[in-house]
């Protein structure tokens, strides 16, 4: 059956949030096991980040936003504005997943996987242009096989969760 635009867009979103939750969760492990510490919660919510030096590419990229829009945010938002962007990202993402495959009859079982490098290539090709990645041949192997793999589960994650709201009517 098919849905409306809106609400194709409004499942997609709650799909990535979803996704969203088992990417982070799966970088959260790896951060573990690399001999990170601190609970999921902590880390999630970008606890302990205290000025925009130490703050990842999401807040730097929130924080250029602001400025843009001649907004000084201060160093006590680095991590919420990390939070904010990064979780907004991929509920977009879902978003646009969404519209993109509300008219199919069958879920083709390969556009969470297309979504996931998408997602990732989009990064590697836009962050570049704005300074804050490399160019995505300076990168190792390892690095981007992290970054892909993660992104592969964001899309599938996402698919799978699309598929099932969209049952939920």
């Amino acid at each position: 059956m098919r849905i409306s635009p809106m609400g194709a867009m409004l499942r997609g979103a709650a799909a990535g949030a979803v996704g969203i939750l088992a990417m982070d969760l799966l970088w959260y492990s790896r951060h573990r096991r690399e001999g990170g510490e601190g609970s999921f919660i902590d880390w999630e919510f970008s606890a302990g980040t205290s000025d925009w030096d130490e703050a990842g590419v999401p807040a730097k990229i929130g924080q250029r936003a602001a400025n843009a829009l001649t907004i000084q945010l201060p160093d006590s938002a680095a991590g919420l504005t990390n939070d904010v962007v990064h979780w907004s990202t991929g509920v977009q993402w879902g978003a646009l997943y969404g519209l993109a495959v509300r008219s199919a009859a069958r879920a083709n079982p390969f556009s969470g996987a297309t979504l996931g490098i998408v997602a990732c290539s989009t990064s590697y090709v836009v962050l570049p242009l704005v300074k804050l990645y490399k160019p995505i041949w300076e990168y190792d192997t390892k690095t981007l096989a992290k970054d892909y793999s993660a992104h592969l589960l964001f899309g599938t994650v996402t698919s799978v969760a699309f598929r099932a709201f969209r049952r939920c009517r």
